[in-house]
């Protein structure tokens, strides 16, 4: 079985959970989960997470990130997007770009957001776009989201191409309809691409093409992220080998190391005495001692040694 972080690129057409059934008809195992839903159209980083990488699916998704969007001025869709059936045109042709400029900026920041009626948000158990699609639109609470920045990088009324990276939980076509709210014009999103997920770049993404290429050639684990990689801002220590039992069954454990060099509560990655990845585990001061967080088993281990502890 694959242990490891895939950042693939996601093309058009495709749902997020398409990708993750690709991916199991690619590499022939079912443990593989992605980080995040991304729309049909919209394209870019989707990290997706083989075998023991399932257990950071999570802390992935909360990952800030950035896209590349497209604003259409003067429309209205159902959707908030393209795709959508438009429900109101305006001419926009006539707005003062320094206007655009200050009302795109005016959503830097918090704000609450009304997540759309197409979106896979819950509500009683039902997801939002199923009641969409039977024609009904009901009350939606705002969410609080953070848009860290926008930059404009061209403008040409009525489109607008922005680069913004935000919270997750943030719908883009939503900030881009509330921006032509904003404007008394309406807007919707024309296109979406996303180019970070936290420390995956798009640069950095290859496609489901060419990760089948490179399972049929057998060199598909080059391309693998390492589960440690995700948790390069924590401080790593290692345990001696009498605690190498302790650290596999997630034992409380003492090391000098973080006793030394470590504040209380502190987060710390823990490998095991060959060096090799195991757990997080976080320090408290008060014992002087380590405690469990996350267990991913040591990198080196087989599935046999695994079921035996």
């Amino acid at each position: 079985m694959l242990h490891g972080i895939l950042n693939v690129y996601k093309e058009k057409g495709y749902t997020s959970h398409d990708v993750v059934a690709k991916l199991r008809g690619i590499t022939g195992q079912r443990k593989i989960g992605h980080t995040g839903t991304l729309d049909p159209d919209a394209e870019g980083v989707l990290p997706v997470c083989l075998g023991r990488a399932t257990k950071i699916c999570e802390l992935l998704t909360d990952r800030d990130k950035t896209y590349e969007a497209v604003l259409l001025l003067g429309k209205e869709t159902d959707t908030q997007d393209i795709s959508g059936k438009v429900t109101g045109e305006r001419d926009a042709k006539g707005l003062d770009e320094g206007e655009v400029r200050r009302a795109i900026g005016g959503f830097v920041g918090g704000y609450q957001q009304i997540p759309p009626m197409y979106s896979a948000r819950k509500i009683n158990g039902k997801k939002l776009y199923e009641l969409a699609r039977e024609g009904r639109e009901i009350e939606r609470s705002p969410r609080p989201v953070s848009i860290c920045g926008i930059r404009i990088e061209s403008m040409d009324l009525p489109r607008v191409r922005m680069e913004i990276t935000c919270s997750k939980g943030t719908y883009i076509r939503t900030l881009c309809h509330d921006i032509g709210r904003k404007l008394g014009v309406g807007g919707c999103m024309e296109s979406l691409t996303r180019t970070r997920v936290g420390e995956f770049a798009v640069q950095d993404s290859r496609k489901l093409a060419e990760i089948r290429d490179m399972k049929d050639c057998g060199r598909l684990e080059e391309w693998l992220i390492p589960i440690e990689k995700v948790f390069e801002r924590y401080r790593r220590v290692r345990v001696d080998e009498k605690q190498d039992s302790l650290l596999y069954n997630g034992n409380v454990l003492y090391i000098p190391e973080a006793k030394e060099k470590c504040g209380d509560g502190e987060l710390i990655r823990v490998c095991d005495s060959a060096g090799s990845f195991a757990a997080l585990y976080r320090y408290d001061g008060s014992s002087g001692k380590c405690k469990i967080a996350k267990m991913f088993f040591n990198e080196r281990m087989t599935e046999e040694s695994l079921c035996s502890i």
